[in-house]
């Protein structure tokens, strides 16, 4: 059968699934890239099992119709609640040959060399937290590995708010930690578990206490990603090199162009699409 050839398809919600397109271009910038951001949707955290899968699927069906044969979901909620209805639903019968991959299994799979104590900590979202994905991916592959989550709430409009480097954060930032680790002290690897997170990781190591190892999961998912790409010849051979990079939004474009130069320190081109 021939399979068309386009662009590796990054989709997030908001705007922190730019963190982890950042990472994969500097591990593969060899390849073309797609990026679409459901901003106009923008939180999923908050909302049910449902409507993150239809929406997120929506994006994906965008995608394919883009060109796009890899499609990875570069967020946490979406990984969490649609990732794996859409791999096991639907692909079959929407691209049989494309491929979606999220964000949370390569995360899980990172920390097993990490911890010593078997204690981890997960820092995301309220509807990451609450899907239990985290815990479910770990006992998966590490049943010895006790794990807590902590849901964030305030971090994600301090980061898109841009005062994720002010003082009036680190109450926030300090206020979840602690009540983690109050939950379980022999805590030793915490896992950023939203892609916002690394613009706080400055405040983050600041409040952590010395001897806990931090993940944060652009150079995890990253890494992970090349090494998918060297065992699917099939897929990477489909997926268009020239180190271009697109940029899609549901929201307004001059909007995201203010709110991505947070996150890329740098300005760049958007299209407004409608998703349906």
């Amino acid at each position: 059968m021939n399979c068309p050839q386009g662009p590796i398809g990054v989709f997030d919600s908001g705007y922190g699934g730019l963190t982890i397109l950042s990472k994969i271009r500097e591990l593969l910038p060899q390849y073309n890239y797609i990026y679409l951001g459901d901003n106009a949707r923008t939180p999923y955290g908050t909302r049910s099992f449902e409507v993150v899968y239809q929406f997120t699927l929506e994006a994906v069906r965008k995608l394919f119709e883009l060109g796009c044969p890899l499609v990875i979901l570069a967020c946490n909620t979406a990984s969490a609640k649609a990732l794996r209805s859409i791999q096991q639903r639907d692909l079959p019968h929407l691209a049989p040959s494309n491929r979606v991959l999220g964000v949370i299994r390569p995360t899980v799979e990172a920390i097993g060399e990490m911890t010593r104590s078997r204690h981890v900590g997960v820092l995301a979202t309220a509807g990451t937290i609450l899907s239990g994905s985290y815990p479910l991916e770990i006992k998966k592959l590490y049943p010895d590995v006790r794990v807590t989550g902590m849901a964030c709430p305030m971090w994600v409009p301090l980061v898109e708010n841009q005062e994720y480097a002010s003082e009036g954060a680190d109450y926030f930032v300090r206020k979840y930690i602690d009540d983690l680790l109050a939950q379980d002290p022999l805590i030793d690897t915490l896992i950023l578990g939203c892609t916002h997170y690394p613009l706080l990781i400055d405040k983050i190591r600041r409040f952590t206490p010395p001897g806990i190892r931090l993940v944060a999961q652009g150079e995890y998912v990253a890494a992970s990603l090349k090494d998918y790409l060297r065992r699917h010849p099939e897929i990477r051979t489909r997926c268009t090199v020239g180190g271009d990079c697109r940029f899609l939004t549901t929201e307004s474009e001059a909007k995201f162009r203010e709110s991505a130069s947070i996150f890329l320190r740098q300005q760049v081109e958007v299209t407004s699409i409608v998703l349906e």
